[in-house]
């Protein structure tokens, strides 16, 4: 069983709040708009992270960074990109990823909405964590939090990591 922690769209903003939730995961997935790359450094202090660029990632992320993961957890596919689209309205990149890997679940962020919804023409649990930064139009910051064990996803949970106006500690 792998406890996992959802973020994305940072934007170079980690605090102690996010990695107290870190340090109670196995794996921190990062669906991008990472900003500064020392935000990883800071979490694979603490566990396992897997992470793709977003839009507003630069050079240094990207030579480090794919625009696409796939990858198995425990006995589920994975696969995360940071501009998706609407599901099931994905755009062309996504659809390609879909089509070619078959995921169990597609993680994506961008959009800075919260959001977890079936894809059914695609047989597809479809996660976006929200944004856990303090850049954007998001009112509150979220992050999701789940269990993976064997074929089964358990245990999901928004965390509301509070106003994104309202600041708290930094690292």
């Amino acid at each position: 069983m792998k406890k996992i922690l959802l973020i994305s769209d940072t934007h170079s903003h980690i605090d102690k709040t996010i990695l107290k939730y870190v340090k109670e995961t196995d794996e921190v997935w990062h669906a991008g708009d990472i900003g500064n790359i020392e935000i990883l450094d800071e979490i694979k202090k603490i566990c396992k992270c897997r992470a793709v660029f977003g839009n507003i990632d630069d050079n240094s992320a990207r030579s480090l960074l794919s625009e696409t993961k796939s990858f198995y957890c425990e006995k589920i596919k994975i696969c995360m990109i940071h501009i998706a689209g609407k599901p099931p309205y994905y755009n062309f990149k996504t659809k390609r990823l879909i089509s070619l890997e078959k995921p169990r679940i597609l993680i994506y962020g961008h959009s800075h909405i919260l959001k977890v919804n079936h894809d059914k023409k695609n047989n597809l649990l479809c996660i976006n964590p929200g944004a856990a930064g303090r850049h954007g139009f998001h009112k509150k910051r979220t992050m999701i939090r789940f269990e993976i064990d064997g074929i089964n996803i358990k245990n999901m949970e928004v965390i509301e990591l509070g106003n994104r106006s309202i600041l708290s500690d930094s690292v």
